[in-house]
C-alpha cells in the first residue's frame, strides 16, 4: 500500500482537488490508503474531524473512487502537526494544497505548504485549485 497523508483545511476547493489528485495516482483504488488530517487551531466547540465540510467533501468523493480512508485529527500548528503524523504513520507522500499570497502575506500569515515542503524529508504533492 501507498499511504499519502491529506492535510485538510477548511476550504472545500482545496480539499477536493487534494482529493482528486490523490484518486489521479496510478491503481489508486487498489493501491493507496489515504489518512484525511484536519488540524484545530481554535476548536471551542470540541467539533471533531468528520463535522468539517471540507473533510466530508473528500470522504465522499474516496468513498465513490472506492479509496480506503482514514480519518486524523490533532490540535496546533499545521504544518508541524502534519510532520509529526507523516513520521507516526510512516507515510510516502503528503498532499496540501496551497493558496495564493503576495510575499507580504506569506511573510506575515505564513505558509502551511510552504513550511511542510522545507521541514519535511517526504515526498509533497501539491495540489492545485486553481486559486
Amino acid at each position: 500500500m501507498y499511504r499519502v497523508l491529506l492535510g485538510i483545511d477548511t476550504d472545500e476547493r482545496r480539499a477536493r482537488a487534494q482529493a482528486e489528485t490523490v484518486a489521479a495516482l496510478p491503481a489508486a483504488e487498489d493501491t493507496v490508503e489515504a489518512l484525511v488530517m484536519h488540524v484545530f487551531q481554535e476548536n471551542p466547540e470540541g467539533a471533531s474531524v468528520s463535522q468539517v465540510g471540507a473533510v466530508r467533501r473528500v470522504v465522499e468523493l474516496f468513498e465513490d473512487a472506492e479509496i480506503d480512508h482514514e480519518l486524523l485529527e490533532e490540535s496546533g500548528d499545521p504544518a508541524a502537526e502534519l510532520i509529526e503524523a507523516a513520521g507516526r504513520h510512516d507515510v510516502d507522500a503528503i498532499c496540501v494544497a496551497g493558496r495564493k499570497r503576495t510575499p507580504a502575506g506569506k511573510a506575515i500569515f505564513g505558509s502551511t505548504t510552504q513550511s511542510v515542503i522545507l521541514e519535511t524529508h517526504r515526498p509533497v504533492l501539491a495540489a492545485s485549485a486553481g486559486d
